[in-house]
Protein backbone atom coordinates (compact mmCIF):
# COMPACT_ATOMS: atom_id res chain seq x y z
CA UNK A 1 0.00 0.00 0.00
CA UNK A 2 1.04 3.58 -0.67
CA UNK A 3 0.26 5.78 2.30
CA UNK A 4 -0.57 9.42 1.65
CA UNK A 5 -1.88 12.45 3.53
CA UNK A 6 -3.89 15.37 2.19
CA UNK A 7 -2.92 18.76 3.61
CA UNK A 8 -5.41 21.56 3.06
CA UNK A 9 -8.59 19.53 2.68
CA UNK A 10 -10.86 22.61 2.68
CA UNK A 11 -10.28 22.63 -1.09
CA UNK A 12 -12.77 20.78 -3.33
CA UNK A 13 -9.79 18.91 -4.81
CA UNK A 14 -9.61 16.92 -1.57
CA UNK A 15 -13.17 15.67 -2.06
CA UNK A 16 -12.44 14.72 -5.67
CA UNK A 17 -9.20 12.92 -4.88
CA UNK A 18 -10.70 11.06 -1.90
CA UNK A 19 -13.58 10.02 -4.15
CA UNK A 20 -11.21 8.64 -6.79
CA UNK A 21 -9.30 6.65 -4.16
CA UNK A 22 -12.49 5.29 -2.67
CA UNK A 23 -14.32 4.43 -5.88
CA UNK A 24 -11.75 3.70 -8.59
CA UNK A 25 -10.23 0.21 -8.41
CA UNK A 26 -7.05 1.46 -10.09
CA UNK A 27 -6.16 3.28 -6.88
CA UNK A 28 -6.97 0.46 -4.45
CA UNK A 29 -3.33 0.40 -3.34
CA UNK A 30 -3.53 3.97 -1.99
CA UNK A 31 -4.35 4.51 1.67
CA UNK A 32 -5.16 7.98 2.98
CA UNK A 33 -3.78 7.89 6.52
CA UNK A 34 -5.21 11.31 7.32
CA UNK A 35 -5.96 14.87 6.36
CA UNK A 36 -5.28 18.31 7.78
CA UNK A 37 -6.95 21.69 7.39
CA UNK A 38 -6.91 24.90 9.41
CA UNK A 39 -10.69 25.12 8.93
CA UNK A 40 -12.42 22.98 11.62
CA UNK A 41 -15.72 22.65 9.76
CA UNK A 42 -13.97 21.34 6.66
CA UNK A 43 -12.02 18.85 8.78
CA UNK A 44 -15.22 17.58 10.35
CA UNK A 45 -16.99 17.28 6.99
CA UNK A 46 -14.14 15.39 5.33
CA UNK A 47 -13.56 13.13 8.34
CA UNK A 48 -17.20 12.15 8.60
CA UNK A 49 -17.83 11.95 4.86
CA UNK A 50 -14.85 9.78 3.97
CA UNK A 51 -14.00 8.15 7.29
CA UNK A 52 -10.47 9.54 7.43
CA UNK A 53 -8.47 10.79 10.39
CA UNK A 54 -8.26 14.59 10.75
CA UNK A 55 -4.96 15.68 12.32
CA UNK A 56 -4.40 18.75 14.47
CA UNK A 57 -1.22 19.83 12.67
CA UNK A 58 0.07 19.78 9.10
CA UNK A 59 3.29 18.00 10.11
CA UNK A 60 1.49 15.15 11.91
CA UNK A 61 2.33 12.68 9.13
CA UNK A 62 6.06 13.36 8.78
CA UNK A 63 7.92 10.04 8.39
CA UNK A 64 4.65 8.14 8.14
CA UNK A 65 3.64 8.57 4.49
CA UNK A 66 4.89 7.71 1.02
CA UNK A 67 3.51 10.87 -0.57
CA UNK A 68 1.50 14.00 0.16
CA UNK A 69 -1.14 16.08 -1.56
CA UNK A 70 -0.93 19.78 -0.67
CA UNK A 71 -4.12 21.46 -1.73
CA UNK A 72 -4.78 24.34 0.64
CA UNK A 73 -7.05 27.05 -0.70
CA UNK A 74 -4.48 29.71 0.20
CA UNK A 75 -1.25 29.38 -1.76
CA UNK A 76 0.68 30.99 1.08
CA UNK A 77 0.28 27.71 3.01
CA UNK A 78 1.78 25.42 0.37
CA UNK A 79 5.47 25.88 1.18
CA UNK A 80 4.76 25.73 4.91
CA UNK A 81 2.80 22.48 4.58
CA UNK A 82 5.27 20.82 2.22
CA UNK A 83 8.52 21.83 3.96
CA UNK A 84 8.60 19.20 6.77
CA UNK A 85 8.16 16.38 4.23
CA UNK A 86 10.71 17.48 1.64
CA UNK A 87 13.77 15.96 3.39
CA UNK A 88 12.11 12.54 3.06
CA UNK A 89 12.20 12.80 -0.74
CA UNK A 90 8.60 11.70 -1.17
CA UNK A 91 6.40 12.52 -4.21
CA UNK A 92 4.08 15.50 -3.89
CA UNK A 93 1.07 17.07 -5.51
CA UNK A 94 1.05 20.84 -4.90
CA UNK A 95 -2.03 22.77 -5.94
CA UNK A 96 -2.21 26.17 -7.62
CA UNK A 97 -0.53 28.49 -6.99
CA UNK A 98 2.43 26.62 -5.56
CA UNK A 99 3.13 29.83 -3.63
CA UNK A 100 2.01 33.47 -3.79
CA UNK A 101 5.59 34.75 -4.00
CA UNK A 102 8.32 34.37 -6.63
CA UNK A 103 11.10 33.97 -4.08
CA UNK A 104 9.20 31.33 -2.12
CA UNK A 105 8.38 29.45 -5.33
CA UNK A 106 12.06 29.32 -6.28
CA UNK A 107 13.02 28.24 -2.75
CA UNK A 108 10.39 25.49 -2.79
CA UNK A 109 11.35 23.95 -6.12
CA UNK A 110 15.06 24.13 -5.34
CA UNK A 111 14.45 22.16 -2.15
CA UNK A 112 12.24 19.67 -3.99
CA UNK A 113 14.94 19.13 -6.58
CA UNK A 114 17.74 18.92 -4.01
CA UNK A 115 15.97 16.15 -2.11
CA UNK A 116 14.79 14.31 -5.23
CA UNK A 117 11.08 14.88 -4.61
CA UNK A 118 9.03 14.16 -7.70
CA UNK A 119 6.24 16.70 -7.98
CA UNK A 120 3.15 17.55 -9.96
CA UNK A 121 0.23 19.90 -9.52
CA UNK A 122 -0.76 23.41 -10.53
CA UNK A 123 -4.00 24.14 -12.34
CA UNK A 124 -6.11 21.26 -13.61
CA UNK A 125 -6.92 23.44 -16.64
CA UNK A 126 -3.55 22.73 -18.24
CA UNK A 127 -4.81 19.17 -18.80
CA UNK A 128 -7.66 20.34 -21.04
CA UNK A 129 -7.27 18.66 -24.45
CA UNK A 130 -7.86 22.01 -26.17
CA UNK A 131 -4.83 23.52 -24.45
CA UNK A 132 -2.58 20.82 -25.87
CA UNK A 133 -4.16 21.04 -29.32
CA UNK A 134 -3.49 24.78 -29.40
CA UNK A 135 0.05 24.31 -28.06
CA UNK A 136 0.73 22.10 -31.07
CA UNK A 137 -0.71 24.75 -33.41
CA UNK A 138 1.77 27.25 -31.96
CA UNK A 139 4.80 24.96 -31.79
CA UNK A 140 4.42 23.42 -35.26
CA UNK A 141 2.99 26.35 -37.20
CA UNK A 142 0.41 23.93 -38.59
CA UNK A 143 -2.07 26.74 -39.28
CA UNK A 144 0.42 29.33 -40.48
CA UNK A 145 2.09 32.24 -38.75
CA UNK A 146 0.96 32.89 -35.18
CA UNK A 147 -0.22 36.46 -34.55
CA UNK A 148 -1.18 36.05 -30.91
CA UNK A 149 -4.08 34.69 -28.94
CA UNK A 150 -7.04 35.25 -26.66
CA UNK A 151 -7.97 33.54 -23.40
CA UNK A 152 -10.76 34.04 -20.91
CA UNK A 153 -11.31 32.53 -17.47
CA UNK A 154 -12.90 33.39 -14.11
CA UNK A 155 -11.26 35.39 -11.36
CA UNK A 156 -12.12 36.01 -7.73
CA UNK A 157 -10.77 39.30 -6.46
CA UNK A 158 -12.49 39.29 -3.06
CA UNK A 159 -11.78 36.21 -0.95
CA UNK A 160 -9.84 35.04 2.09
CA UNK A 161 -7.39 32.93 0.07
CA UNK A 162 -4.94 35.37 -1.46
CA UNK A 163 -7.21 37.67 -3.47
CA UNK A 164 -6.04 37.76 -7.09
CA UNK A 165 -3.79 34.72 -6.53
CA UNK A 166 -6.66 32.40 -5.57
CA UNK A 167 -8.03 31.78 -9.08
CA UNK A 168 -5.64 33.49 -11.45
CA UNK A 169 -3.39 30.51 -12.19
CA UNK A 170 -6.09 28.67 -14.14
CA UNK A 171 -5.87 31.08 -17.06
CA UNK A 172 -2.16 31.77 -16.59
CA UNK A 173 -1.15 28.12 -16.78
CA UNK A 174 -3.24 27.44 -19.87
CA UNK A 175 -1.67 30.49 -21.51
CA UNK A 176 1.84 29.25 -20.69
CA UNK A 177 1.00 25.73 -21.89
CA UNK A 178 -0.11 27.08 -25.25
CA UNK A 179 2.32 29.94 -25.92
CA UNK A 180 5.40 29.00 -23.92
CA UNK A 181 6.87 29.50 -20.47
CA UNK A 182 8.88 32.70 -21.01
CA UNK A 183 6.63 35.71 -21.64
CA UNK A 184 8.45 39.03 -21.36
CA UNK A 185 5.98 41.41 -19.72
CA UNK A 186 2.35 42.02 -18.77
CA UNK A 187 0.01 44.98 -18.61
CA UNK A 188 -3.33 44.81 -16.74
CA UNK A 189 -6.30 47.14 -17.16
CA UNK A 190 -9.43 46.88 -15.00
CA UNK A 191 -12.90 47.88 -16.24
CA UNK A 192 -15.72 46.90 -13.89
CA UNK A 193 -15.54 43.17 -13.23
CA UNK A 194 -13.15 42.49 -16.13
CA UNK A 195 -9.36 42.45 -15.94
CA UNK A 196 -7.79 42.66 -19.40
CA UNK A 197 -4.20 41.46 -19.52
CA UNK A 198 -1.78 41.96 -22.41
CA UNK A 199 0.95 39.32 -22.21
CA UNK A 200 3.94 40.18 -24.40
CA UNK A 201 6.08 37.51 -26.05
CA UNK A 202 9.03 38.11 -28.38
CA UNK A 203 7.00 38.11 -31.61
CA UNK A 204 3.35 38.56 -30.60
CA UNK A 205 1.00 39.52 -27.79
CA UNK A 206 -1.68 37.42 -26.10
CA UNK A 207 -4.81 39.07 -24.70
CA UNK A 208 -6.32 37.48 -21.61
CA UNK A 209 -9.56 38.43 -19.90
CA UNK A 210 -10.35 37.57 -16.31
CA UNK A 211 -14.08 37.94 -15.61
CA UNK A 212 -15.09 38.12 -11.96
CA UNK A 213 -18.19 35.99 -11.36
CA UNK A 214 -18.49 34.30 -14.78
CA UNK A 215 -17.25 30.70 -14.77
CA UNK A 216 -16.51 30.06 -18.43
CA UNK A 217 -13.17 29.18 -20.01
CA UNK A 218 -12.03 29.95 -23.57
CA UNK A 219 -8.74 29.73 -25.47
CA UNK A 220 -7.85 30.75 -29.03
CA UNK A 221 -4.77 31.10 -31.20
CA UNK A 222 -4.82 33.84 -33.84
CA UNK A 223 -2.94 32.74 -36.95
CA UNK A 224 -2.92 32.84 -40.75
CA UNK A 225 -5.91 30.51 -40.98
CA UNK A 226 -7.99 32.52 -38.53
CA UNK A 227 -8.95 32.00 -34.90
CA UNK A 228 -8.40 28.41 -33.78
CA UNK A 229 -9.90 27.34 -30.45
CA UNK A 230 -13.08 27.55 -28.42
CA UNK A 231 -14.58 26.90 -25.00
CA UNK A 232 -13.27 24.12 -22.78
CA UNK A 233 -14.99 22.59 -19.75
CA UNK A 234 -13.47 22.37 -16.28
CA UNK A 235 -14.93 19.20 -14.83
CA UNK A 236 -14.19 15.85 -13.20
CA UNK A 237 -12.07 14.44 -16.08
CA UNK A 238 -9.45 17.17 -15.54
CA UNK A 239 -9.31 16.49 -11.79
CA UNK A 240 -8.92 12.79 -12.55
CA UNK A 241 -6.08 13.47 -14.99
CA UNK A 242 -4.13 15.46 -12.41
CA UNK A 243 -4.69 12.77 -9.78
CA UNK A 244 -3.53 10.10 -12.24
CA UNK A 245 -0.34 12.11 -12.74
CA UNK A 246 0.23 12.17 -8.97
CA UNK A 247 -0.50 8.44 -8.74
CA UNK A 248 2.07 7.83 -11.45
CA UNK A 249 4.91 9.52 -9.57
CA UNK A 250 3.72 8.00 -6.27
CA UNK A 251 4.14 4.53 -7.76
CA UNK A 252 7.53 5.18 -9.37
CA UNK A 253 6.67 6.92 -12.64
CA UNK A 254 8.61 9.80 -14.14
CA UNK A 255 7.87 13.42 -13.31
CA UNK A 256 6.16 15.03 -16.32
CA UNK A 257 6.46 18.72 -15.44
CA UNK A 258 9.86 20.34 -15.01
CA UNK A 259 10.76 22.26 -11.86
CA UNK A 260 11.13 25.37 -14.03
CA UNK A 261 7.60 24.95 -15.39
CA UNK A 262 6.26 24.75 -11.84
CA UNK A 263 7.41 28.29 -11.01
CA UNK A 264 6.50 29.89 -14.36
CA UNK A 265 2.81 30.48 -13.44
CA UNK A 266 3.83 32.10 -10.14
CA UNK A 267 6.18 34.46 -11.98
CA UNK A 268 3.43 35.36 -14.45
CA UNK A 269 0.63 36.00 -11.97
CA UNK A 270 2.98 37.88 -9.64
CA UNK A 271 3.87 40.20 -12.54
CA UNK A 272 0.14 40.61 -13.24
CA UNK A 273 -0.46 41.52 -9.61
CA UNK A 274 2.35 44.09 -9.73
CA UNK A 275 0.72 45.62 -12.82
CA UNK A 276 -2.64 45.80 -11.05
CA UNK A 277 -0.99 47.69 -8.20
CA UNK A 278 1.23 49.95 -10.30
CA UNK A 279 -0.99 50.54 -13.33
CA UNK A 280 2.10 49.97 -15.48
CA UNK A 281 3.60 47.32 -17.71
CA UNK A 282 5.63 44.93 -15.56
CA UNK A 283 8.40 42.49 -16.51
CA UNK A 284 7.86 38.77 -15.95
CA UNK A 285 10.77 37.13 -14.17
CA UNK A 286 12.40 34.50 -16.42
CA UNK A 287 12.24 30.97 -15.08
CA UNK A 288 15.92 30.31 -15.74
CA UNK A 289 17.47 27.10 -14.45
CA UNK A 290 16.65 25.68 -11.04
Amino acid sequence: MYRIAILGCENSHADSFLGFIKNDARFADVEVVGVYTDEPEAAKRISEGFGVFAADSYDAFVGKVDGIIVTARHGDNHLKYAAPYIPYGIPMFIDKPITCDEGEALKLVRELKRHGCKVTGGSCCKHAPLAHELAEVVSTGSHGKVYGGYLRAPISMTNNYGGFYFYSQHLAEVLLTIFGYNPKSVMVKINGNVLTVTVRYDSYDVVAEYVDGNYKYFAYVSCDEGMIGGEYPVSTPLFLTEFEEFYSILTGGEQKVSYEELIAPVNLITAMNRSIESGKEEAVAPIGEI
